[in-house]
């Protein structure tokens, strides 16, 4: 096999744990000179492979590669931009390709969630139509923990940790103030379609918190809603409700629906929380806060969980592995073994059957009622929340690594996207 250099880029909403993926993609080629020449990252994403706006990551040392393992957020800079289809936009598929060539980049990483695995599929698809090959590899990467085929998503496991902390947290808050002052915390977070985070939430349960929680795949019924809040308040004093920013009503309008789009088409969302605290406030007269733990919850690297960074690492690595293997259109999953004791393998998906498909909560990880978990949710989330890796200290700070980012010289033209 003729050496090649490799191009690595990150996409969508980043996590405390992209970078530990990204760990996992340059560390695993650098130790396969013989075959990788060297990784170019896109600068801000796949938009700066079709910039050639290029990173040089051998301009890093070894010690700023490794900390990349710690480090929260996208290194190399992400981005909302979702290619469309070959027929609609075949000028940017081949400016890939153009881009590709010019600096002989044979393997293609693109660490993302659902959108990202789509356009690695079409680059694959492509780069055999042009007949220059890529070796097209999706590394996994989603707090919304949607991708469907592989058991969980590097991302969400810090995420689900974060929740359920906060949301313990504040609950123990709420509680001591419960008597004379606030009785309702509510907490809003991401999930636009699938309710994995909000499940999270419901591990409080076992603290002895009384949790509601409004999944996006539910329907948001007000009146059985506000009957449950007052339920809970009247029997514990108090009452915590996570709410996922996906809730909708029953004719499909999102609670939190502002009336606009994002870069990828979807409405945009924000603000679920004040609509459900002013909701209860309005007919119940209870004293509320809210939160929205926005970029909160996936960046909190501080907190990350030790299985998510493990399995973070383990995606980048093995994306690089099924490249040198001539495997080509596929991402590596993670695929459970076992529930106690927790264990895990990496597996493999075809992009085929990933691209453009969302995993949804199943009903049987739904209470009865539908503010709750059940038993079996509590037996999945558990062990991809467990273990601590803190990042080292600094003056009381956590200490991340900035990357010198060096841009590789350009060979072709310029190109507006």
């Amino acid at each position: 096999m003729s050496v090649k250099n490799a191009f690595y880029a990150q996409s969508g909403g980043v996590t405390a744990v992209i970078n530990a993926s990204a760990c996992g993609v340059i560390e695993t080629a650098r130790r396969h000179s013989d075959q990788i020449a060297n990784v170019y990252a896109g600068r801000n994403g796949i938009i700066g492979a079709l910039t050639e706006e290029l990173i040089d990551t051998s301009q890093e040392s070894d010690e700023a590669i490794a900390a990349l393992r710690y480090t929260p957020s996208g290194a190399f800079g992400s981005c909302r931009y979702k290619l469309k289809s070959l027929e609609a936009n075949k000028r940017e598929y081949e400016r890939l390709i153009e881009v590709f060539k010019a600096h002989n980049i044979g393997y293609f990483f693109y660490n993302g969630g659902g959108d990202s695995a789509d356009t690695c599929y079409k680059v694959s698809q492509l780069s055999e139509k042009l007949g220059y090959p890529v070796q097209a590899i999706h590394v996994p990467k989603t707090v919304d923990n949607d991708l469907p085929i592989t058991d969980n998503c590097p991302g969400f496991g810090s995420v689900a940790k974060y929740i359920a902390t906060s949301a313990l947290e504040a609950s123990f808050d709420v509680r001591s103030m419960a008597k004379t002052s606030t009785k309702i915390f509510v907490l809003e977070v991401m999930g636009r379609h699938a309710g994995w985070i909000a499940a999270a939430g419901g591990l409080i349960e076992d603290h002895n918190i009384p949790v509601l929680i409004l999944f996006p795949e539910i329907e948001f019924d007000q009146e059985r809603f506000l009957a449950a809040v007052k339920a809970k308040v009247e029997s514990s004093g108090f009452c915590t409700i996570v709410v996922s920013e996906g809730a909708k009503y029953p004719d499909g309008r999102f609670l939190a629906e502002q009336g606009t789009r994002d870069a990828f088409g979807h409405a945009q969302l924000g603000g679920a929380a004040p609509v459900v605290a002013n909701m209860i406030k309005d007919v119940t007269g209870y004293k509320f806060h809210w939160a929205v733990a926005d970029y909160l919850q996936r960046a909190a690297r501080h907190l990350a969980s030790k299985t998510d960074v493990e399995q973070a690492y383990a995606m980048g690595r093995s994306a690089v592995e099924f490249a040198l293997a001539g495997h080509s259109a596929v991402m590596p999953t993670v695929k459970r073994t076992s529930n106690d004791p927790y264990a895990w393998e990496v597996g493999e998906a075809p992009l085929s059957e990933v691209a453009n498909v969302e995993k949804f909560m199943p009903s049987e990880f739904i209470s009865e009622d539908g503010f709750g978990i059940t038993a079996a949710c509590k037996e999945y989330l558990i062990p991809l929340i467990q273990g601590e890796d803190y990042p080292p200290f600094e003056h009381g700070l956590p200490k991340y690594v900035t990357l010198k980012n060096a841009a590789v010289d350009r060979k072709l033209e310029p190109f507006e996207v």
